[in-house]
């Protein structure tokens, strides 16, 4: 005899890819270049820093 296969796990094996092919579409679709994350990641560090040098500083000072 064969060992036994637990048809659940076969199962669950098979949707697993399924969900990830349809993922995997879906990033090429909807998804964003390596590009435009560069852009984003620019614009964001650039804001920051903007951020910082307009900060006040807010030290307590004896007096």
């Amino acid at each position: 005899m064969s060992a036994p296969i637990n048809l659940n796990k076969i199962k669950k094996e098979r949707n697993r890819a399924s969900r990830r092919a349809r993922a995997d579409e879906n990033a090429v679709q909807f998804g964003q270049t390596r590009a435009q994350k560069d852009l984003l990641r620019a614009r964001a560090e650039q804001i920051a820093r903007n951020l910082e040098g307009h900060r006040l500083d807010t030290d307590k000072k004896d007096g």
